[in-house]
């Protein structure tokens, strides 16, 4: 594992979501210049001889790009919900969703379905 903090890349926040096999991390780290960025990584165990192995794929995700992400994600899985399967109700799949994080987390409704960054 890198040490994030000898390249200069200290983690601010972290989120994780476990997903069945998988697990998904969202984590805020700054840059030495104390700019900030997202990095969102899946993680899934796979087995490797007598033991197993993480497969890891990673986005970085710039401030930038912060409102056309989460606009086109959410655009996306609403797609989904309402238009392809609105017969499906998705709340049945919230099992997890009251795990804290790893650091503190910004005062976020259940109510909001979407996305948001400030």
């Amino acid at each position: 594992m890198e040490d994030n903090n000898e390249k200069g890349r200290d983690e601010i926040y972290s989120e994780r979501v476990k997903a069945g096999k998988r697990t998904y991390f969202f984590d805020v780290k700054a840059t030495r210049s104390n700019d900030y960025y997202l990095t969102i990584t899946e993680s899934k165990r796979k087995p490797k001889d007598d033991g197993f192995f993480y497969e890891k794929h990673k986005i970085f995700l710039y401030k930038e790009d912060f409102n056309k992400f989460v606009n086109a994600l959410n655009s996306t899985v609403n797609h989904v919900k309402e238009e392809l399967m609105p017969e499906v109700d998705f709340t049945q799949f919230d099992r997890d969703n009251h795990e804290e994080p790893a650091v503190a987390n910004a005062d976020v409704s259940d109510s909001d379905s979407d996305l948001k960054w400030d």
